[in-house]
């Protein structure tokens, strides 16, 4: 029933590029962050079972690999996002965003000025920025971006030294966000439902997905906990 909902989330909007990539934005519900080659891994069966798990966003995100591997890694992030339907992102350079025909580039505080990275990637990308405070969220809607992380929520060796938010920022998002924007930083199946009850509809993970034993079912459950077609039809069974 999971499989099917994010199937039936990623049907095809009207034409044009950037309000097909805008529209699946909004339906993105589980985004994916991933290395080029994670756990020394090729990367291909990792993301397979997280877009077949609900995954509606795939970010590379790698500054240990060589630019050949990431390149290489990156093509596999295009070919399988085209399949399931899904964007493709790419984690602070807009460059290598537009190289490898990724739908967007996600960015860092401290990162490139968005619109910087706005004139490279152009008026149909969609750009991410992380966000940290209620000040950063709010800011947010006065940027050229399409969406913003909230976060951390716990602390994560994937931001390390980055502190912690707390559900409160959550809470906070939840009021103050005018752009859609995804809860990130240590949320995995223990806490997800932490998350949801603090008022985020849409999740960004890790180690949730990468680490398990079964990503599929790990990126089922974690899709089932945040999309409402989802949760309905587990209802109905």
């Amino acid at each position: 029933m999971v499989e099917a909902a994010a199937k039936q989330a990623r049907m095809t909007p009207p034409e044009g590029i950037g309000e097909l990539r805008r529209q699946r934005l909004a339906w993105a519900r589980l985004y994916f962050v991933c290395e080029a080659r994670p756990h020394r891994d090729e990367v291909e069966a990792l993301l397979r079972s997280a877009l077949t798990g609900g995954a509606g966003m795939i970010e590379l995100r790698d500054r240990e690999q060589p630019r050949a591997v990431v390149e290489r890694s990156g093509r596999t992030f295009r070919r399988l996002a085209d399949t399931y339907g899904a964007l493709f992102i790419v984690n602070d350079d807009p460059h290598l965003a537009l190289e490898l025909h990724a739908d967007g580039v996600h960015l860092g505080q401290d990162d490139m000025d968005p619109a910087e990275a706005r004139e490279i990637v152009g008026p149909d990308a969609i750009i991410g920025l992380s966000t940290h405070s209620r000040e950063q969220i709010q800011a947010a809607a006065l940027l050229p971006v399409d969406y913003v992380s909230v976060g951390p929520i716990w602390e994560t060796p994937t931001k390390a030294g980055r502190p912690a938010t707390g559900l409160e920022l959550i809470w906070e998002a939840s009021g103050a966000a005018e752009l859609p924007w995804f809860a990130i930083g240590g949320i995995d199946a223990s806490n997800v439902q932490e998350v949801t009850a603090a008022g985020a509809g849409r999740i960004c993970v890790v180690r949730a997905i990468r680490d398990s034993r079964d990503p599929r079912a790990a990126a089922a459950e974690l899709f089932e906990a945040v999309d409402p077609a989802a949760r309905a039809a587990r209802t109905e069974r």
